[in-house]
């Protein structure tokens, strides 16, 4: 028969299991702690979510107001100018389609008279933009950036790297970053390194001396799947064809500003005129923001 253990030795067994189960419990606790903060902190919209259906971009925007910072807005649209042509460009859009009602115009020279023709110039235009969005599981965007914060590029990479690549942050190692317009993008070799960053949503990061306090959202890219193009008239550009080289360019232009200028043809207050001389190209370029050409 197996000699029975010490009384001692029971007692320091008994303890020791007391001890683990104490500190099980104190664990479970915290982890109880933890879900139960996680499902009352309210969570933050991604800053381009996810759609359960392609997003279409229509080329429309509220009357009389523009999408301020929108990359839309800062569309260039170059136009090539045959040799021999003219842009004239209108104040008003109403001056521009009386003066279309008329294809052949006479200018009246010193010496003889100019036919001319004179039709809508067309671009092409961007209609609609189909577009497939999806969160890269890898990556993050980190958002908040000050815009003061007087860091060099690398610098504030480098410091964003650190902070999110330490455990005690949620975070691990960095295989990308990039940064962005008031914030960075960040790619961790662990997917769910991201995916922890994401559940947390806010940090306070030391930036510059002073602690930022920063987002992290998924990061989302997206793929141009469809893009409808209709050609449409500019609404206050005419394109005249059909112009001799007769006179000089400064010449010319004032004699074709003051010809469309006549209310007998249809015109009015002349804001630019670009002349093309035969055997030359020009390029007219217009912008959304402005809705002005001016040609090259």
């Amino acid at each position: 028969m197996d000699p029975k253990p010490a009384s001692g030795t029971l007692d320091a067994a008994v303890c020791a299991l007391l001890e683990d189960q104490a500190r099980l419990k104190r664990r479970l606790q915290e982890l109880q702690q933890l879900h139960k903060e996680a499902r009352d902190t309210p969570k933050l919209k991604v800053p381009f979510p996810v759609p359960e259906v392609p997003l279409e971009f229509r080329g429309r925007t509220e009357q009389g107001r523009e999408a301020a910072g929108s990359s839309v807005s800062q569309l260039r649209i170059c136009c090539p100018l045959p040799g021999g042509s003219v842009l004239v460009t209108f104040d008003d859009p109403k001056v521009a389609e009386q003066v279309l009602q008329r294809e052949l115009h006479q200018v009246n020279l010193e010496e003889c008279r100019l036919r001319v023709r004179v039709r809508p110039l067309e671009l092409p235009m961007v209609t609609a933009v189909q577009v497939s969005s999806g969160a890269r599981r890898e990556r993050v965007l980190v958002s908040g950036l000050p815009v003061g914060l007087a860091l060099p590029e690398d610098t504030l990479l480098d410091k964003l790297e650190l902070f999110f690549s330490k455990a005690r942050h949620g975070g691990g190692d960095v295989d990308t970053r990039e940064l962005l317009q008031g914030g960075a993008a960040l790619g961790f070799a662990d997917e769910g390194v991201a995916q922890r960053l994401c559940q947390v949503g806010q940090f306070q990061v030391p930036l510059g001396g002073q602690q930022v306090p920063l987002r992290v959202t998924p990061y989302m890219s997206g793929d141009i799947q469809k893009a409808e193009i209709q050609w449409q008239a500019v609404p206050r550009s005419v394109l005249v064809l059909g112009v001799p080289d007769v006179l000089d360019g400064p010449e010319l232009r004032d004699i074709l500003e003051v010809h469309f200028q006549k209310p007998t043809c249809g015109g009015g207050e002349v804001a630019a005129v670009a002349v093309v001389p035969p055997g030359q190209r020009g390029l007219a370029v217009f912008t959304s923001a402005s809705g002005r050409g001016r040609e090259q």
